[in-house]
């Protein structure tokens, strides 16, 4: 089984390896100088200082590969604001935490941030459930928090608050439009195989949400921990229902090792293996053949420069910086949610927070796949949605060319949940 942590680059292609360590040494230096500064100096600095935002990601676990690229990217939106003189000559520093894909501490760090470090702003996570817990710390601090991780609980009015934003697809969204590519191509009748926590649960009923559309049958459901490492013994549950499509709603390592013991076992031979989120980075790790012909969704790939500037000029930029390499999907997250915390803080002259809630919830930006809004009711990046296919090894064409895009979900308040079904008045 390939291993991968927060100390492994990624191989193929060959990008800058960034260590846990140094990500946070380098991150947070601008943060222990302010705690060490005197009360009149911290009070002023935080009026006319750097602009700080804190950015709690998963360096450790099976979604650090995920989260390094996001911190690279990220850095890269920080970069680009910096180079254009700030704002008013502040300029912006990013502080990035470990919060290791687990509540509790995900919690501790975004105290920590807020409390000691004096961030602005607050975002990253790569977990439903880690995002809910930073939430609960910056909306009752008073912080905005950008979460880049899938949730439609986030949005909720249980969870939301003015300072909550979602730059993120979330699963209604992503698992909608890969149900409405694939149960018509496919197949109706459809089995389940899901990580047993918020984010499996959330892309499970968007999908059984928008297959009620073609009246998919669900002939098994199966649900695996988090971290699973052998996917074989559920294969005969699945064999023996006959499904025309598989849909597995994991995440990280978890996808490549589904992936690669489902393509060893002849599953792909007898039904079609479907993700809501196909992610770049684990189609890097396992290759063309385990992963030919997945189909899957997807918030960005690299291909779409031929079409936006936006995102030609993320690409070079990263490739600039990392050794000829691309930004991955949830990598391109990273950058779209510091992108567009900054751009609010320009429209808005300053990092007042109610002034930045107002300047982002008329914000039109355009961070690398074109124009996106943030929906006032309940601050959801409205954006388009991906469908993606893997490709098989003939038709690959370099060492990133790895899917094609067969359908894209236009952006649009029509495919997301209701303001008033959300709670919303």
């Amino acid at each position: 089984m390939d291993r991968f942590d927060a100390k492994t680059p990624l191989k193929t292609p060959p990008t800058a390896a960034l260590s846990r360590r140094g990500l946070l040494k380098g991150a947070a230096f601008g943060g222990a100088a302010l705690i060490a500064a005197p009360a009149f100096l911290r009070s002023a600095r935080a009026q006319s200082g750097p602009i700080k935002i804190g950015f709690p990601v998963p360096l450790s676990g099976p979604y650090s590969t995920e989260a390094q690229d996001q911190v690279r990217c990220a850095q890269i939106a920080i970069a680009q604001f910096n180079d254009k003189g700030g704002l008013n000559g502040r300029m912006a520093e990013l502080l990035v935490r470990d919060d290791k894909l687990d509540p509790g501490e995900a919690a501790t760090r975004a105290l920590e941030l807020i409390e000691s470090d004096k961030v602005n702003f607050l975002c990253g996570s790569l977990s439903a459930s880690v995002q809910l817990s930073v939430n609960q710390v910056a909306k009752q601090r008073g912080v905005i928090y950008n979460s880049i991780s899938q949730s439609d609980s986030i949005n909720q009015v249980s969870d939301f608050s003015k300072y909550t934003f979602h730059e993120a697809l979330n699963p209604h969204m992503t698992a909608g439009a890969v149900a409405r590519y694939a149960f018509p191509k496919f197949g109706k009748k459809v089995a389940f195989l899901i990580a047993d926590y918020a984010y499996g649960h959330e892309m499970e009923r968007g999908f059984k949400r928008a297959g009620k559309e073609f009246g998919i049958e669900d002939v098994v459901e199966i649900k695996h921990p988090l971290g699973q490492a052998d996917f074989s013994t559920f294969f005969p549950r699945i064999q023996a229902a006959r499904p025309n499509v598989l849909v597995v709603c994991n995440f990280g390592r978890d996808q490549l090792n589904l992936v690669k013991q489902a393509t060893d076992y002849g599953l792909k031979q007898q039904m079609k293996i479907v993700f809501p989120v196909l992610l770049f980075s684990q189609r890097l790790a396992g290759g063309a053949g385990p992963f030919e012909g997945v189909i899957g969704g997807a918030n960005y790939y690299w291909g779409l420069e031929s079409e936006y500037a936006s995102a030609k000029r993320l690409n070079d930029a990263y490739r600039a910086k990392h050794n000829n390499a691309v930004p991955s999907d949830y990598g391109a997250l990273g950058f779209a949610g510091v992108y567009a915390l900054l751009e609010g803080a320009k429209k808005a002259g300053g990092t007042d927070p109610d002034a930045v809630i107002a300047a982002l919830e008329t914000l039109k930006y355009d961070a690398y796949k074109g124009e996106q809004t943030y929906r006032k009711c309940d601050h959801q990046a409205v954006q388009s949605v991906l469908v993606v296919e893997s490709k098989p090894q003939a038709e690959v064409k370099g060492p990133n060319d790895v899917f094609k895009i067969v359908a894209t979900q236009p952006a649009g308040d029509q495919f997301l949940r209701s303001c008033q079904e959300l709670g919303h008045s």
